[in-house]
């Protein structure tokens, strides 16, 4: 794969190439930014390089260490991820293996409950514990190199720490065996100790160029470049969530079902019997989606309602997600100019929200609906949610 396998990060990677040019390697980096840019695959490309047998700024892939660090396997490359307590060995080295032939797919617990089910969620936390930081930390990180110059670990989410272990490898941080690499990643750098943070060498990873995903689902997903164009938009920078929509099966059916809703609530809006009845329909229809695929469909409709602030206030179709649907879009906004898209907006997100509690996602579905047709004809709007008991009134109380 070598460095020219990496989807953008152009900056990141020429400034570890300098370092391994120039024997400046630091003991511990810190990537850092949003989920799906290119972390896991630079802290691999990385470990790859410091382990080959030519000592340049990259590996050779010819050398037997390229092989096997090209395939997860080197005895001096350990990969960490947070996983639930209960977690098999199996498909731990199942998810990592996932991880080495495919560095931009989504294999990690949290996000990804289930590798043979992306529907599936689970109440089961990810996380590190202090058990596993002794046993896949403390132990192999303290024997010196087996075959390579260096001893690296690459350890994902390190945010997902707990109070324990993140004090445990922090020990470990400030007190590092000779010819140890330490390669943290994290989504949200603000959870990470200030103490770790400060002992490893941070990086930034930007979001990646809509340019850069379309050219990368054209050429391995082998994907339409107008429909790539359309999901690169709605990756939002990220091309592991690029891979996850060029994947789903049912993204351009929910896409068509987000703009005949927004068509059907808006001939809704006079208390048309049919029409309402249709809506129910329709609630019923997407509740049976499952709250995973659920929320894809409320993201969808999000898209299409940001598409509308942004041709409302500029007037332009440039800087669309559903660029696909630009004259929809247009034509919603010059015909109901009357409706509070902020307040759609703000119905939306609270949706999303309620999907992850347990709540009756049909009912959700038409409350949301209900709430969509009466902020398209401008009227104010109420809460989707609010508890059976309320807080208890306090005599006196301010």
């Amino acid at each position: 794969m070598a460095w020219s396998g990496i989807i953008g990060q152009e900056r990141i990677a020429i400034a570890l190439r300098s370092a391994l040019r120039g024997g400046r390697v630091a003991h511990a980096y810190l990537f850092h930014g949003a989920d799906g840019v290119g972390k896991r695959a630079v802290a691999i490309e990385f470990a790859r390089a410091l382990l080959c047998r030519s000592g340049g700024d990259e590996a050779c892939d010819e050398c037997d260490a390229c092989h096997k660090s090209a395939r997860g396997l080197h005895a001096d490359l350990s990969i960490l991820m947070p996983q639930p307590k209960d977690a098999d060995h199996s498909e731990v080295a199942e998810r990592v293996s996932r991880l080495f032939e495919n560095r931009y797919a989504t294999v990690d617990f949290a996000r990804r409950p289930s590798l043979d089910d992306p529907e599936k969620t689970s109440n089961k936390q990810a996380r590190y514990h202090v058990g596993r930081i002794h046993e896949e930390l403390y132990r192999p990180m303290s024997f010196k190199p087996v075959e390579g110059r260096y001893k690296i670990a690459i350890i994902t989410d390190v945010d997902l720490f707990n109070k324990e272990s993140a004090n445990s490898f922090l020990k470990l941080l400030e007190e590092p065996s000779s010819r140890t690499v330490f390669i943290l990643t994290t989504a949200r750098i603000d959870h990470v100790l200030p103490t770790i943070q400060s002992r490893c060498q941070r990086m930034r990873f930007s979001l990646l160029e809509s340019d850069v995903i379309v050219e990368h689902l054209v050429s391995a997903m082998e994907i339409e470049p107008d429909y790539a164009e359309v999901i690169a938009r709605m990756a939002d920078g990220s091309v592991s969530r690029a891979v996850d929509l060029g994947s789903n099966k049912d993204l351009a059916a929910m896409r068509q079902g987000v703009l005949e809703l927004f068509r059907l609530i808006w001939k809704a809006r006079d208390f048309r019997p049919e029409e309402l009845d249709a809506l129910t329909d329709v609630a019923a229809q997407t509740s049976s989606y499952g709250r995973e695929r659920t929320k894809i469909f409320l993201r969808l409709i999000l898209a299409w309602l940001r598409d509308i602030v942004l041709y409302r206030n500029s007037g332009s179709v440039e800087g669309l997600v559903n660029i696909d649907s630009a004259e929809a879009v247009a034509n919603f906004s010059d015909r109901v100019p009357e409706a509070d898209v902020a307040a759609m907006i703000g119905v939306v997100e609270e949706a999303i929200g309620l999907t992850q509690r347990n709540v009756h996602l049909g009912l959700l579905m038409l409350a949301m609906f209900n709430e969509l047709r009466r902020a398209m004809r401008g009227e104010p709007g109420a809460q989707l949610y609010r508890p059976l008991v309320e807080e208890p009134f306090v005599v006196g109380a301010g």
